[in-house]
């Protein structure tokens, strides 16, 4: 168990630190999209567990409420040229099956990865979190189109960078202002959502969508292009509501 428990944490900490070299080694679309990940990155062509699902047939369950206490901040914003990642320092922690998992960075997928009942939001947003033997836990939260924004997207807004930039975020952004106020969710076990595709994933889906203008998330489409894995099947997993 020690020995599984050190190979996640350098999974962990491989996808943590992607450098640009290792980012043109897969994509979305081409010879490197998502239908040849498999051909270089084996789980992600085996695995039996793989995210993103279409979330549909739950099973009802006495889900405890996410203990989630984010008290620290954004402090730099990249792009990696697969997706615009958030930093963040300070105490941001999730409480989960009797364990502390600390966020180590958000990051956005236009469209949205994860699907509810058949339906695909314009934007994800992932919540990495990990906790002390480098096991993961993501908190996925879904935005839909509407007249009346996130406020909180247009303090991140203002430093979206290019690709390969890094840019600091100068003005106060707590994590927590850009998930949804009713905490109510799926629960699934998965994989991440990119190479290399590795399982183990507590995902926790919200299932309350929150509201973004056309312009805030086509902002950052226009920097990240279509960056949504297909969905994968379920298999024999189950989803619990």
């Amino acid at each position: 168990m020690k020995s599984q428990s050190f190979n996640v944490l350098l999974l962990t900490m491989a996808a943590a630190s992607m450098s640009t070299a290792q980012a043109a080694e897969w994509s979305y679309e081409g010879e490197h999209g998502a239908d040849n990940w498999g051909k270089s990155f084996v789980t992600c062509g085996e695995g039996v567990n793989q995210t993103p699902i279409d979330i549909k047939h739950t099973v009802k369950a006495e889900l405890t409420p996410l203990q989630l206490d984010y008290q620290g901040k954004v402090h730099e914003v990249i792009n990696n040229g697969h997706t615009v990642q958030a930093n963040v320092e300070g105490k941001n922690q999730l409480v989960i099956d009797d364990q502390i998992f600390d966020l180590k960075q958000f990051h956005f997928h236009t469209p949205s990865e994860n699907y509810i009942a058949g339906k695909q939001f314009p934007l994800e947003v992932h919540f990495v979190h990990a906790n002390a033997k480098g096991q993961l836990a993501v908190v996925a939260a879904m935005f839909k189109t509407g007249p009346r924004g996130n406020e909180a997207f247009n303090t991140l807004l203002t430093t979206v960078p290019e690709k390969d930039q890094i840019l600091p975020l100068n003005k106060a952004l707590n994590p927590a202002d850009l998930l949804p106020r009713e905490r109510e969710y799926y629960r699934f076990s998965g994989s991440l959502t990119t190479p290399p595709c590795s399982e183990g994933v507590r995902w926790f889906v919200m299932r309350e969508a929150q509201a973004g203008t056309e312009q805030q998330i086509d902002s950052l489409h226009k920097v990240m292009g279509n960056n949504a894995r297909p969905l994968q099947p379920l298999n024999a997993r189950v989803v619990l509501e």
